[in-house]
């Protein structure tokens, strides 16, 4: 028989608890617990009679050749998931609302159906008509691509187990809806239980599947942590919304690395692959003007360079305002101390504003120099060459460490026309000195004196 009850759920991490808690001791948050109805069902055959048989498997048995990868037709999509599209894996893409998740996926259906492969679109949340002039707008080069609009998860296994189709787009899980949980679609049981079914349908009959999911105020994919858990590959489409710059960035990917990302430009015709983003985000750079300064850091094998923009000016109230748009706001405080500490600079009557042009978000710690560099050439009000690059990691007692991949980053460097490079001492080595300038520091202080 069936019994049933009802639970609360984390919404945040997916913790369990018979009560409501005001604090989530898994995930530490307050006030993230809804109550939901479960069904448990007690089965009267013994469990041991049903459980088959299983014999462990010798690790020198496996096989280790790679899973055949198939193409998207996207190179910067492919470059993101680790070089194409493994059979019968599960992909969650997540992004806020009108960035371009939908576009991105109907883009590389369209792409994927011209090159004769079986692809199944299902949305929750759009009409077929909806999806028609999307893939007009796109130049409709796939007719046949099977769209079907539902949200009835046992109505959607069926279809998928009848036409066995390659390749499953869901947009999105929040819609989807199973009979035998109570709860509204879009819960933590509904969201739960349906990438449960999604997930067996991937394994069993070997097909890839695409799952969009919404994501919350904070930028996290809505609804329980274990969603992101379940999958195979965690991709979160990125930028401003009223930007033409996107960026797609893998944070888990058992196929793959999770340092790599993909550029894109939103246009009228979706979007464009931006093969060299380092030239584009440099477009447009102010010349002879104090506080810009390009850096050079890695995402994963790919090297990108961006300017790092620094106003500093002094300001009219008792407390010094500070802005970081584009990078960790904290880490443009630590930088800041350890200027006003080592370099003797008094910042603390002077308003600061850090931005990082082309609407990037990035943390990489190369990124430090930089930033210091800009801080002091606005507060100095010096311009910094504009054919020199500067990149490195600062510490708390004003030394520059080392960063990896330096090589990679001077040749990007030499190929966009750079003739100088400021950069840790400890990175000298090893590197090819011809056709550019190398200047190696180890503290602020000799940066000061280069500069």
């Amino acid at each position: 028989m069936a019994k049933g009850k009802n639970v609360f759920y984390c919404q945040s991490c997916g913790y369990e608890s018979a009560k409501w808690m005001g604090q989530c001791p898994g995930c530490r948050e307050w006030n993230t617990f809804v109550e939901e109805p479960v069904i448990v069902t007690r089965n009267s055959q013994k469990r041991a009679s049903l459980i088959k048989k299983q014999n462990p498997t010798l690790l020198s048995k496996v096989s280790g050749e790679n899973s055949l990868r198939i193409s998207t037709g996207i190179r910067e999509f492919d470059r993101v998931l680790g070089g194409g599209i493994v059979e019968g894996s599960m992909v969650l893409v997540g992004g806020d609302p009108g960035i371009g998740k939908s576009t991105l996926l109907l883009q590389m259906c369209l792409l994927l159906v011209s090159q004769k492969h079986k692809v199944l679109y299902i949305s929750g949340e759009e009409s077929l008509q909806q999806i028609k002039i999307r893939a007009d707008r796109l130049g409709n080069h796939g007719g046949d691509l099977m769209m079907l609009c539902e949200t009835d998860l046992e109505a959607i296994q069926e279809v998928i187990e009848r036409i066995k189709p390659q390749l499953v787009v869901i947009d999105s899980i929040q819609t989807m809806c199973k009979s035998d949980v109570s709860s509204a679609p879009g819960s933590v049981s509904q969201v739960r239980e349906s990438t449960g079914v999604f997930m067996k349908i991937a394994k069993t009959l070997g097909v890839t599947v695409f799952i969009v999911g919404h994501v919350t105020k904070e930028g996290v994919v809505a609804g329980p942590r274990v969603l992101e858990h379940m999958v195979d590959t965690v991709l979160y489409f990125e930028g401003e919304r009223h930007a033409v710059y996107r960026i797609l960035r893998s944070v888990k990917n058992r196929f793959g690395s999770t340092n790599e990302i993909g550029v894109f430009e939103m246009g009228q015709k979706g979007l464009t692959e931006v093969l060299n983003p380092s030239q584009y985000l440099l477009d447009g750079r102010p010349e002879g003007a104090s506080g810009s300064v390009v850096a050079c850091l890695m995402e994963g094998t790919r090297p990108v360079m961006v300017e790092v923009q620094a106003l500093v000016c002094r300001t009219n109230f008792n407390m010094a305002r500070r802005t970081a748009a584009g990078m960790d706001y904290n880490r443009v405080n630590l930088l800041m101390a350890v200027i006003e500490k080592r370099l003797g600079l008094s910042l603390s009557n002077w308003d600061a504003y850090v931005n990082i042009a082309g609407g990037m978000k990035l943390n990489a710690p190369a990124l430090d120099l930089a930033v210091v560099t800009a801080i002091i050439s606005s507060y100095k009000d010096f311009p910094v060459d504009e054919k020199t690059i500067v990149f490195g990691e600062v510490g708390l007692a004003g030394e520059v460490r080392g960063v990896s991949m330096a090589a990679q980053c001077i040749q990007e460097a030499k190929k966009l026309g750079f003739q100088r490079c400021i950069l840790p001492k400890v990175n000298m080595t090893g590197v090819d000195k011809e056709e550019i300038e190398l200047t190696g520091i180890s503290n602020l202080r000799e940066l000061m004196g280069k500069l």
